[in-house]
């Protein structure tokens, strides 16, 4: 993240000619909000006393007798829209209370930086490095619908599997299989110009890219990854992201989405999490002598993620739909174990890069309908307090799971099955996510209230379509 002061961003502002200035915060379940000011209203007091704005409005926010807030733009984010039909730059902002002015305790970016300065307090590192691989869908064509008498939805996709017998006038083919779309070269891959479109435009805002390639589902599943940062510069960065490729997208005219689980029968989309500790410029997770050169910091790091995984999905797998995808026979990390190399394992070790600086864990079972600061928060919250406690994993796993006999697979842990349950292990296990005022019992208790009435109950008393096929005729 570069460092700017507020004069430095008002003086890019002026030679970039923006006439306009979006201020970006990010509400409770994680999507981005903004209001937009003329650039020539900007000034320093923005940086300080900041810009008011109803809180009642924002889900999981204030309640209405108490909704006046104020966004705080931070000046290390500043950027150029790149889809502005005016010119436009962005500040993604801090969220405060205009009464105390204190930071507010359920801003997302705020647990963020709370969770770095724990970091740094902790002594046993100065820095987190994490680096998320986010998959998602295209379609050319979603619809959805549902009423009090009848539910529906229906997705499609020029090169779906579901079409290759369909009238396109012509119909060119080339249209990935079922689970055999990672990774063909076009023109099997019809979205190759559109993914490069993506990863120009996330290097013109300052999110550096690695790679992009077709993902393994049929019908527009792709993967751009982006090179590491810390913790509250990769929670703006994924916020970002998610802005850019569904406007790159919307441009083409196509619909994007990083919904985990939009197509039956085919793999789901996640969000494999590259994360790592360091002190003085030294990484903490190498060992030549452990196994697949894991220090002790790294492997209780490890016990801690997966001794507190079924809490730390409340916020890494936050929907309903993230629990079809984390199911057996898709590539889906059920597994609580860890292993080198081993993609069936909830933790995987990378091997291709052998140096110590490239040492890293790969936590695999997010996906992107995660709020990214408290996916990341949490999930470092509980490396974290592995290595204090010392938490040793279950022995490593090196056999290949997706095809382990059932009397194999009752051995291992597994993730929970539902948001709900997730939700009640958060209840019973929240404490090492309490240190410092990182989250706070208020933020805890709205994120479960809120995913409870509006997720888990809203679909519970829904009837579902397939439930017309099952039952209609008993």
């Amino acid at each position: 993240m570069e460092e700017r002061t507020p004069a430095e961003v008002l003086e890019l502002v002026r030679e970039e000619g923006c006439e306009f200035v979006d201020l970006r915060f990010c509400d409770l379940p994680g999507f981005m909000q903004h209001v937009t000011i003329p650039a020539g209203l900007l000034d320093e007091g923005h940086f300080e006393e900041g810009h008011g704005f109803d809180g009642s409005s924002v889900r999981g926010f204030q309640r209405i007798q108490e909704s006046d807030m104020v966004l705080v733009a931070d000046p290390a984010t500043c950027y150029v829209d790149p889809f502005s039909a005016r010119r436009t730059a962005v500040l993604h902002c801090f969220v405060v209370d205009p009464v105390s002015a204190e930071s507010y305790t359920r801003d997302p970016r705020y647990v963020a930086q709370k969770a770095e300065a724990h970091l740094f307090t902790t002594g046993i590192a100065d820095a987190a490095y994490f680096g998320p691989e986010p998959e998602f869908f295209v379609f050319d064509d979603v619809r959805f619908d549902t009423t009090a008498n009848s539910s529906f939805y229906a997705v499609d996709s020029v090169e779906g599997a579901w079409n290759t017998g369909r009238d396109e006038r012509p119909n060119l083919g080339y249209k990935p299989r079922t689970q055999e779309g990672y990774f063909p070269a076009p023109p099997m891959d019809h979205l190759h110009d559109l993914r490069s479109e993506m990863a120009a435009t996330l290097e013109a805002v300052g999110i550096p890219v690695e790679l992009h390639h077709h993902e393994g589902a049929s019908g527009g599943q792709g993967e751009i990854g982006i090179r590491f940062a810390t913790l509250l510069e990769m929670g703006d960065r994924l916020m970002t992201f998610k802005y850019v490729l569904k406007n790159v997208a919307w441009k083409a005219g196509k619909s994007l989405t990083f919904m985990p689980k939009p197509i039956f029968g085919d793999n789901g989309s996640g969000m494999h999490v590259h994360q790592s500790l360091w002190k003085a410029g030294e990484p903490l997770f190498f060992d030549e002598d452990g196994y697949a050169g894991l220090s002790d910091v790294a492997r209780w790091y490890i016990g801690g993620l997966l001794a507190h995984a079924p809490a730390v999905l409340a916020f890494t797998n936050p929907t309903t739909n993230s629990y079809k995808r984390l199911v057996p026979g898709y590539e889906a990390p059920v597994n609580l174990v860890y292993s080198q190399r081993n993609r069936s394992a909830a933790c995987r070790i990378p091997r291709a890069q052998s140096a110590p600086r490239a040492k890293r864990i790969e936590f695999r079972c997010p996906d992107s309908t995660s709020n990214p600061y408290l996916a990341l928060a949490a999930m470092l919250l509980a490396g974290l307090d592995g290595v204090r406690r010392r938490i040793e994993p279950p022995d490593p796993v090196d056999e290949d799971l997706y095809a382990a006999s059932p009397e194999r697979l009752a051995q291992l842990p597994r993730v929970p099955g539902s948001l709900e349950v997730v939700l009640d292990a958060l209840e019973a296990d929240h404490d090492f996510l309490l240190v410092d005022d990182v989250f706070t019992p208020d933020l805890l208790e709205t994120w479960v209230r809120y995913k409870r009435h509006h997720e888990v109950d809203a679909l519970r008393l829904r009837p579902h379509p397939y439930e017309f096929a099952l039952y209609y005729d008993i």
